[in-house]
């Protein structure tokens, strides 16, 4: 079970609010549990130097995008906190590390934090409660819209397909009810607020995004308060502009809003505006994002394994110039080098491009799909470990797709989505000519030969 809640007791004197998907006040149930279990609260956020660091596929797990976001949103999730007496502390350090010496230094008695789906989060978390066995750990669901406990099925029996899913959830009743923390138990007395030495913060001008709640919260005022919802079927499936689709992915992968915010401005809309097909699917997009949380909670480790959640083997390898040429939007493939070149210089690619990229890299050029999910780990402003894993091994073949392995004809999708050459043009995704190998294996900094599941 996902709730490892000890036994709620009276009250702590100094607890700690571990914040890592869930940057905002407003309906964080979490946040609201230790407010009212603790008197005097320390609030943090760990930024793990291992994260600016080249991992096992030879990428950074945030690159700069996703860390000019991450920390827009922190300084925005820190005024809201001054506006309730409280201050953000923010520790460039590891998990472990970190949250150690702020328990022996705070004498803390109690540590809360939002569920999460990451495997790697979560062992951090069991690891801590390993450690120190004498503290009460507690953590609530923020970041769904359900609880476990609300499921009509054992998260081991989570259902095979995105389909299934969908059918069993669908009839069950959403809460939509924001639950938030009115007022915040003050820090510890004569706590420190050291500043941190942080990686540079790069300016990305280019970026369509701004972090923090408060811009989250403006931009869902100003989606429902247009027609846009209305039409949204029709022109999600574009492959640029800012009304294409709702934009409200890169509040929800670092929890500047949650979805229970975004239902019920959709209700709200529906209720008072409009109701169509248009605005019945961005509620199917918001359970396409519900499914892949529960796929992340559900397979853990496997979420990361090349051949996937099916254990099902697919012929592909690593070639490193082709992966290369790939990340910088130099292939014989226009599209797939104009939707790069837009992520390379925006942090951002449409849902439709993602499926033509991703499935060019498996189809096209036999690469192993965990170095195109790693990469757009690096990449994406909007990245979610849940949502861009499960993708990626739904396209391959190895995850939720009964179908098997999508392969995208990308002169199709060119004719279909891009008949014109506007978007190819706009990004200069001109064809590459000449080999796609030139670089030996020696050549790449990372030895795939030395990789094992």
């Amino acid at each position: 079970m996902l709730d490892q809640s000890n036994q709620r007791p009276s009250g702590f004197h100094t607890g700690l609010y571990w914040f890592t998907n869930d940057l905002r006040i407003e309906d964080n149930r979490a946040l609201l549990q230790a407010a009212e279990q603790t008197q005097q609260l320390l609030c943090v956020y760990l930024v793990d130097p291992a994260w600016f660091a080249p991992n096992r596929y030879g990428q950074k797990t945030m690159g700069q995008y996703r860390w000019s976001f991450l920390y827009a949103s922190l300084v925005d999730l820190e005024k809201s906190l001054n506006a309730l007496g409280q201050k953000l502390l923010i520790v460039f350090d590891s998990p472990l590390d970190g949250l150690g010496a702020l328990i022996a230094q705070y004498k803390v008695d109690a540590i809360f934090r939002s569920q999460n789906a990451g495997f790697y989060e979560n062992k951090h978390w069991q690891l801590l409660q390993q450690r120190y066995q004498m503290l009460h750990f507690e953590e609530a669901a923020t970041h769904t819209m359900f609880a476990e406990s609300s499921l009509p099925f054992a998260l081991e029996d989570l259902p095979g397909s995105f389909s299934k899913f969908r059918r069993r959830v669908e009839p069950l009743d959403i809460d939509t009810r924001l639950v938030t923390a009115k007022s915040l138990p003050p820090p510890p007395w004569g706590a420190r607020w050291p500043r941190p030495n942080l990686p540079p913060v790069e300016v990305k001008t280019s970026s369509m995004f701004r972090g923090g709640a408060s811009h989250a919260e403006k931009h869902l005022a100003q989606y429902f308060g247009s027609r846009l919802p209305s039409s949204y079927k029709e022109v999600r499936n574009a492959l640029e502009g800012w009304e294409y689709s709702t934009k409200f992915s890169p509040w929800l992968a670092d929890g500047s809003i949650s979805v229970r915010q975004i239902l019920q401005a959709l209700n709200d809309y529906e209720a008072n505006v409009e109701a169509n097909d248009s605005t019945y699917w961005i509620y199917f997009e918001l359970l396409w994002r519900e499914y892949f949380q529960w796929f992340a909670h559900a397979y853990g480790v496997k979420l990361f394994n090349k051949d996937g959640a099916k254990s099902q083997k697919i012929l592909t390898s690593f070639y490193p110039e082709r992966f290369q040429r790939w990340c910088q939007g130099n292939t014989p493939y226009p599209l797939v080098n104009a939707c790069m070149k837009q992520l390379n210089a925006t942090g951002y690619m449409s849902n439709r491009g993602r499926q033509i990229v991703a499935s060019c890299l498996v189809n096209e050029l036999s690469v192993d799909w965990r170095y195109g999910a790693a990469y757009f780990e690096q990449q994406l402003v909007d990245y979610d470990v849940g949502s861009n894993w499960g993708n990626w091994q739904y396209l391959a073949g190895v995850g939720a797709d009964p179908r098997g392995q999508r392969h995208f004809d990308i002169a199709k999708q060119t004719a279909i989505y891009d008949p014109q050459n506007t978007f190819i043009n706009n990004w200069g995704g001109q064809a590459h000519t000449g080999s796609m190998d030139a670089v030996d294996y020696a050549d790449w900094p990372i030895d795939q030969r030395r990789h094992k599941d």
